[in-house]
């Protein structure tokens, strides 16, 4: 399965995160298939900068996104369609 997830950056006690479309089998910090934006926790208010359309596509494509980008994108006001089963 495919996942949009995020993928840790920077140095020791300064954190920074790709958000990223990866195979879920795949590290954390591994192989990843598209860049679809970026996450910096230390900024304030946090930066958050997204795709619309590149995460949409995945999406679209059956790409699940962990909780984590889950919650930047509601953040970001980005809103995608639950199921009906109560899984996003």
């Amino acid at each position: 399965m495919v996942r949009i997830r995020l993928r840790r950056m920077g140095s020791r006690g300064k954190p920074f995160y790709r958000i990223v479309v990866a195979d879920q089998r795949a590290p954390r910090n591994g192989k990843y298939i598209d860049l679809i934006g970026t996450y910096d926790p230390l900024q304030d208010p946090p930066d958050i900068t997204i795709d619309e359309e590149k995460i949409f596509k995945w999406i679209n494509n059956g790409a699940q996104p962990s909780e984590s980008v889950y919650s930047l994108m509601k953040t970001k006001g980005i809103a995608i369609k639950e199921k009906k089963n109560g899984k996003k």
